[in-house]
């Protein structure tokens, strides 16, 4: 499972719309490796006042990679945290993750990070097994 979800939020679930700040609570309470990179890339945006910023420190194990996988392959998750932060999440190599200000979304650092041509250059024989 992705989420820990525990009964009380289920049952919320079950009865209507869950808010943004029920879902981003389960979020870091199940996923705290995960958490703790998106909280922290997004602190660095929004402290240099950039429309920049990325976290390049490889998990350090599969159970971590896993969670930054499972938080960043989620449209739901990635979504909520995204509002919740207020920047746009982009990932690669199994590990990097960037934010981005919502309006630098479509720039050329932007565009640049999520191309292909980014993907192939930010390659090593080390993520391989990623």
């Amino acid at each position: 499972m992705s989420l820990n979800v525990s009964s009380d939020l289920l049952a919320i679930a079950e009865r209507g719309d869950v808010t943004d700040e029920e879902f981003v609570a389960c979020v870091r309470e199940s996923l705290p490796y995960a958490w703790d990179v998106v909280s922290t890339v997004m602190t660095s945006l929004h402290a240099s006042a950039g429309d920049f910023a990325d976290h390049e420190v490889p998990p350090p194990s599969e159970v971590e990679r896993g969670q930054l996988l499972r938080a960043l392959a989620s449209d739901a998750i990635r979504g909520g945290l995204e509002r919740h932060f207020g920047a746009k999440l982009a990932f690669q190599n199994c590990h990097r993750v960037a934010a981005f200000d919502f309006g630098a979304v479509g720039g050329e650092r932007y565009q640049r990070f999520v191309s292909p041509r980014g993907q192939l250059l930010n390659q090593s024989p080390e993520l391989r097994n990623c």
